[in-house]
């Protein structure tokens, strides 16, 4: 990533951490945030926001598993700094959902703008996709498209 898509990327995060705390949700801090498949939710990051959270976050054990968020640890974000979007934005305060669901449109709408402007190409998928993620290993079933373009029929 380039320091230019790099500051790009972060202004995003600052702009949705001004337009979360201006909102002001409630947090129980139950960890229902990171616990996914028993809280009925999945978190899709960008590519940006993989490399962000993986240049920042600790290590962690692999594989890791579509259910939960391997940097929560004890209740707690082990990754708090780097974390993407999803995480900055989600709240389960009910009063809150509203202003959510616009707050991540705008995010994801202006970080469609950046892969635009930098020519990236927009790739977004599950967490656990990027996390299990190797050089020499495609993302099996995610919304990232192959390296080699498929044939038209």
């Amino acid at each position: 990533m380039t320091d230019d898509v790099r500051s790009a990327v972060l202004a995003v995060y600052a702009a949705a951490d001004a337009a979360v705390r201006a909102a002001g949700p409630r947090c129980d801090a139950s960890g229902r945030c990171c616990r996914f498949t028993e809280y009925g939710h999945t978190l899709f990051i960008s590519a940006f926001e993989a490399e962000l959270l993986l240049d920042g976050a600790p290590a962690y054990p692999l594989p890791v598993s579509r259910d939960g968020c391997p940097f929560q640890i004890g209740g707690l974000c082990t990754a708090r700094d780097a974390r993407p979007l999803g995480c900055r934005i989600y709240f389960c305060d009910p009063a809150y959902q509203d202003r959510m669901a616009t707050i991540t449109e705008d995010a994801v709408a202006e970080l469609k703008r950046i892969a635009d402007a930098h020519g990236t190409g927009w790739h977004y998928a599950p967490l656990h996709h990027f996390l299990n993620a190797r050089p020499e290993q495609p993302l099996a079933d995610s919304m990232i498209p192959t390296r080699t373009p498929l044939p038209v029929v």
